[in-house]
């Protein structure tokens, strides 16, 4: 197969994943509207009315500096690659990924190298080894905050996941049942690894698994070898952008009456929904307002509030990745035409 083949089929393999995520994110929001009647739809409008948008600014804000210590972040990762791309750089090309991921699923990464090229002259095959890395990270941190939101599920968020697990299942297992068989398993699969996994790696699809899951592991001991300082300073920026993350919709609330009591519980919980939401459509277009709804539900937060505040939090977030990342996108197109001419 030749690299124009292959080519061809990548991006046909991009507009299907735009065609399926984009579809599942109007259909959310067809069937949303679908179920609502005139007075609903007239309330929602009028949350949208009467909400504060000095603090939607607020949001936008808190959602910009999450998306600058991102960029501070994924720059420590070329230290030991002896380059060191500017800050500017950095931050630019995270908001053209942020914007390209927008269009395509994950186009937005080769974006991101790419412009970093242009602006720094870093080849991209060294930039996407410390994408890679950042994902990994995103991925295992994510992982991690979901265990402890489950385990420590806060007050009307543990009673609400609690009652709708009863209504399917006759009785439920206690929280130390859970964590002794969650280690049984662990030990049960170590113990398959250890007799069974050499001969299933002859496999493609265990091979594939194996290698992938060497990569990860590679991947964060990489982080390890940055350097003491500048290892603590990826922790402390991982966790800084996690907290901006649910910050962002502690200041949501402050925009609608009804919302402003609701504390870091809430907040937590509406980012752990919202967060589900964002995988399911292309940039969480539908679902993440329905999902924050959903959670805001738990709280005693009306449909018509509860809509109108996760529309605004998702709004605000993608108004500052579209802004933001076209204009990136214009400064980097007229900086590598610009380089063009000079050859």
């Amino acid at each position: 197969m030749n690299e124009s083949t292959t080519m061809k089929k990548s991006r046909w393999g991009d507009v299907l994943r735009l065609v399926i995520f984009l579809g599942i994110g109007v259909f959310f929001i067809y069937w949303f509207l679908l179920k609502l009647d005139a007075s609903q739809k007239a309330a929602i409008w009028q949350s949208f009315l009467e909400a504060d948008y000095g603090w939607v600014v607020v949001c936008m804000i808190c959602s910009l500096l999450s998306h600058f210590v991102r960029a501070l972040r994924w720059r420590l990762l070329f230290h030991p690659m002896g380059c060191t791309p500017s800050v500017g750089s950095t931050f630019g090309s995270v908001m053209v990924a942020y914007l390209g991921n927008l269009a395509f699923p994950r186009a937005g990464e080769v974006m991101r190298c790419a412009t970093l090229r242009t602006s720094d002259g870093i080849p991209i095959e060294k930039s996407l080894g410390t994408v890679v890395t950042e994902r990994l990270v995103d991925a295992l941190a994510f992982g991690l905050i979901v265990v402890i939101g489950l385990l420590a599920m806060f007050g009307r968020a543990k009673d609400w996941l609690y009652d709708t697990l009863s209504e399917r299942f006759d009785s439920l297992p206690n929280m130390a049942m859970i964590i002794g068989v969650l280690a049984l398993l662990a030990v049960v699969a170590l113990l398959l690894y250890k007799l069974l996994w050499k001969r299933l790696l002859h496999i493609a699809f265990f091979k594939k698994i194996d290698d992938m899951v060497h990569g990860m592991v590679d991947g964060v001991k990489s982080i390890l070898h940055l350097g003491g300082r500048r290892t603590m300073m990826f922790a402390i920026y991982s966790v800084v952008i996690y907290m901006l993350y649910i910050l962002g919709g502690l200041i949501i609330f402050q925009a609608f009456s009804e919302t402003r009591g609701l504390g870091f519980d809430a907040a937590f919980v509406v980012y752990l929904f919202g967060s589900v939401g964002m995988t399911f459509s292309q940039g969480g277009i539908g679902v993440y307002p329905v999902l924050v709804q959903l959670a805001l539900d738990i709280y005693g937060v009306g449909m018509e509030v509860g809509t109108a505040c996760g529309w605004l939090l998702w709004g605000s977030q993608q108004a500052v990745v579209i802004a933001l990342g076209a204009a990136f996108l214009v400064y980097f197109s007229i900086k590598k035409k610009s380089q063009k001419q000079k050859i």
